[in-house]
């Protein structure tokens, strides 16, 4: 199963290791600016090292960035939009304290706000539609899940009631409206089934969809382009990742088989700009970046980091 540099929504089955396009899809826009460090309109090929606690970020856009930011046993990676020009920032929120950090592209700034407690998940997601990253945590309290989110529009502070303590979080715009909704993946132990609960910004109505099993991750995505983001899983095979895509477009089926179950990471984002997710991985084993383009269904390789010693920053939004 999958090793994290940084701590991990999920529990692995191994040791941890120490805008310019031609689609209005606004959930997928949220997330590629996270990744988009260059302001190109697609996602970089980003990892963080844990040896010299650097972010290297291969711009798609020919350059290249190396950041010093965040400590590998103590924090999450948030990259976002927090200051609202539409590139990708920086980014880490502290368990040790519950502080959030982030480095300002628009001025080179660094911010720090108090936003959570040890324990809670860190989810930095624009759920007000303002354009910017809010601080944002899921806290497991009394049985349930609370959403504390400080909203960038007017810093106020929310406070939703969704979900068990025992789902796991799974935050996406899935109504399209241009706010991430709450929503957790909730499991069956009796079946082995898990089903999806979304609390949908747009009206507060509620949607439930059966998909995947307990074991399977989330990995949250606009895979169709119609600006909505997919009730989407991946699966580890005995030896190859199968993901399964629930397209918001036509409520089917798209089943990929991409990745392999002992070495890699998800990575799914924009990688060629045309307002699609891609499904992506990065290989521990030799480093190498691995995308399906959604463009013309060709699949490339790019090398870009080193087995062991890196972790892949576009795996925050996988659960």
């Amino acid at each position: 199963m999958k090793k994290n540099y940084f701590p991990a929504a999920r529990v692995f089955g191994m040791a941890a290791i120490a805008l310019l396009i031609v689609s209005t899809a606004f959930s997928q826009i949220s997330l590629r600016k996270a990744m988009d460090f260059d302001g190109d309109g697609k996602a970089d090929f980003t990892i963080f090292r844990s040896t010299d606690r650097i972010w290297y970020i291969m711009e798609s856009g020919g350059g290249f960035q190396f950041q010093q930011f965040g400590l590998p046993a103590e924090d999450f990676v948030m990259p976002g939009d927090y200051d609202g020009d539409g590139k990708g920032d920086i980014a880490i929120w502290r368990d040790t304290d519950g502080v959030w950090w982030w480095l300002n592209s628009s001025n080179s700034t660094v911010s720090a706000v108090k936003f959570g407690l040890t324990g809670d998940d860190p989810v930095g997601r624009d759920f007000d539609g303002d354009g910017k990253t809010d601080l944002g945590i899921a806290r497991r309290s009394g049985g349930n899940i609370q959403w504390w989110i400080l909203r960038s529009s007017d810093q106020g502070v929310s406070v939703t009631t969704w979900g068990l303590a025992a789902d796991f979080i799974a935050p996406g715009d899935y109504d399209g409206d241009g706010k991430f909704d709450f929503a957790i993946q909730r499991q069956d132990i009796a079946t082995g089934d898990a089903t999806f609960w979304i609390l949908r910004s747009s009206d507060a109505a509620v949607d439930i969809f059966p998909w995947g099993k307990n074991d399977d991750f989330v990995v949250p995505g606009d895979y169709d382009g119609d600006g909505k983001t997919d009730v989407a899983v991946f699966r580890d095979g005995a030896e190859n990742m199968t993901w399964l895509i629930r397209r918001s477009s036509d409520g089917g089926l798209s089943a990929v088989d991409f990745g392999l179950s002992a070495s890699d990471f998800s990575a799914q984002n924009d990688y060629d700009g045309d307002g699609k997710t891609d499904v992506a991985i990065w290989r521990n084993s030799d480093g190498n970046f691995w995308v399906l383009r959604s463009s013309d269904g060709d699949a490339i390789v790019t090398h870009w980091g080193s087995p062991d010693i890196d972790f892949p920053v576009a795996f925050y939004n996988s659960f």
